[in-house]
């Protein structure tokens, strides 16, 4: 079995969707996880912030434009009158539900509710619209089998239980619907895996059930070499390790979200990335099948870094300093993407400045605290272990006149990132292209 994510672009319009129905019914047994309908999650999240500031008139008016849309999409969709009926009954329930929250006291709890929302109609519209086309399909919704545990991780006992339990249901049907995103906390309250989190339901229905193959439907083809956005003549990067795929995706790759690899990486099942636009295209595959091709295969950037410095003659000859720097991070739950030390100082970068002036402020009590923002962080992700000699080299050449406010290089044998100014950032790219991939 196998199980396949379609993203909200992939089903962003009937068109869409009826394009979608063609790529899975194919006589395979399958699990399709969907995402909301493009825009749809957005603009949940705009609700609610009317929602947040008292301003239900300011809800409603954006309730009822995204119904609007609906009801259109639903008429593009089916043709029989039963199931536009069904269609248009689907999305006036959910609609007349999330306007309740315009008349009552709204908390983080019904935000979590009403985020759900844009999952659960694509689903349904899909769902009925395979009926309608005479395809026996079932959906099992997410919330019946997809939770957190009380430390706020997937529960995977539970998950394969409940899954499993559903799927045995119907031994006749060869397609399931599902929901991505979306899910149940340890106390029974409908919460989700944070955004993008559909390719995180898809890893773990993956493992869940054994899959044969873990299929991410996007609208391009396959992971990038560099960002396509600023950078022409990029080109897809056929194959990639897991732990290839998880750098690229943390250091900003926007096709895979982080958190999707590690459960396919422990259950070691394959994950594709395919486009819908063109279902020809061979797209990536992520999986360590033992042949690792011992080159440089692609480059990322993570913009909004902020750097800190800390400087303190205690640290020279001294043990546990690095130990209070980061124990003041962890306090603040702030991770850190990259760190280097010397003899008098340690810098390393940050993504989340929530707690910035706390965390400086208990800093100083250590040394002397410097900062650098509007920061950006390149990295080059290939097979960089130290044994293959210049690989490094090559990196450098191609950033030779950029300025480097710091280098992180051996970490792992998987990536070396560049800390430099986000002005420079289109540029570095550029000539990381250029050098490392377009032979110039």
């Amino acid at each position: 079995m196998k199980v396949l994510k379609f993203g909200g672009t992939s089903v962003g319009s009937a068109e869409r969707i009826k394009e979608v129905a063609k790529l899975i019914v194919d006589g395979d047994r399958k699990i399709v996880v969907f995402s909301a309908m493009s825009g749809t999650t957005n603009t949940l999240v705009e609700i609610s912030d009317y929602l947040y500031k008292k301003n239900p008139e300011g809800a409603n008016e954006v309730i009822n434009k995204l119904e609007e849309a609906y009801v259109g999409h639903v008429n593009e969709l089916y043709e029989t009158p039963e199931y536009k009926e069904k269609g248009l009954e689907v999305v006036h329930s959910h609609f007349d539900s999330i306007r309740k929250y315009t008349k009552d006291l709204f908390t983080l709890f019904e935000e979590k509710v009403l985020l759900a929302q844009g999952e659960l109609i694509s689903s349904a519209l899909v769902n009925f619209y395979l009926q309608e086309q005479g395809i026996k399909s079932v959906l099992i919704p997410a919330l019946s089998f997809m939770r957190m545990d009380k430390n706020n991780d997937p529960d995977p006992i539970y998950i394969r239980e409940k899954l499993n339990q559903q799927i045995e249901q119907y031994p006749e049907v060869e397609l399931f619907i599902t929901q991505g995103y979306i899910c149940r906390n340890a106390y029974g309250e409908i919460d989700n895996l944070q955004r993008g989190g559909s390719d995180y339901t898809a890893s773990l229905i993956g493992a869940a059930i054994k899959a044969k193959e873990i299929q991410i439907w996007t609208d391009i083809d396959g992971m990038h070499d560099n960002d396509p956005r600023v950078v022409e003549k990029t080109s897809p990067v056929r194959h990639l390790e897991f732990e290839e795929a998880a750098e690229l995706a943390y250091f900003g790759a926007k096709i895979l979200h982080p958190t999707c690899i590690q459960p396919a990486k422990y259950a070691n099942i394959p994950v594709r990335l395919l486009n819908t636009m063109d279902p020809s295209a061979p797209g990536t595959l992520i999986s360590n099948d033992g042949s690792k091709e011992k080159k440089i295969k692609a480059v990322a950037a993570k913009e909004n870094i902020t750097a800190i410095r800390i400087k303190s003659s205690r640290m020279l000859l001294a043990y546990g300093f690095l130990r209070k720097v980061f124990e003041i991070f962890e306090s603040y739950e702030t991770p850190i993407d990259m760190i280097c030390t010397s003899e008098v100082g340690v810098s390393v970068t940050i993504d989340n400045t929530r707690n910035l002036n706390e965390i400086l402020n208990d800093l100083r009590k250590y040394g002397t605290v410097t900062v650098d923002d509007n920061m950006c962080i390149i990295c080059v992700v290939g097979d960089l272990s130290w044994e293959n000699v210049g690989f490094e080299a090559h990196a450098l050449e191609a950033m030779k006149n950029i300025p480097v406010r710091m280098i992180s290089f051996g970490g792992s044998n998987y990536n070396i990132s560049f800390l430099i100014r986000n002005e420079d950032k289109v540029k570095a790219l550029r000539q990381l292209s250029d050098y490392l991939f377009n032979n110039k």
